[in-house]
């Protein structure tokens, strides 16, 4: 679906927005994945609307470790 390129930085992204969730927490990190790759598929997209998607992601999920 996206090129090694927009794999990568979207793992990226993945990763530094989710620095601070464990590893186990998996739905956090799913919710997280699945609101970058639903910005990534939007024709104009930049690295900050990923971000913000992801932000925003985290801020709605439902989680014990903020």
């Amino acid at each position: 679906m996206f090129d090694p390129k927009t794999a990568a930085l979207l793992r990226a992204v993945l990763d530094e927005l989710c620095e601070d969730v464990p590893q186990l927490e998996t739905s956090t990190r799913t919710r997280v994945a699945s609101r970058l790759l639903e910005a990534a598929t939007k024709s104009d997209w930049s690295i900050d609307d990923l971000k913000k998607a992801g932000r925003e992601a985290l801020a709605d999920a439902p989680t014990m470790w903020r």
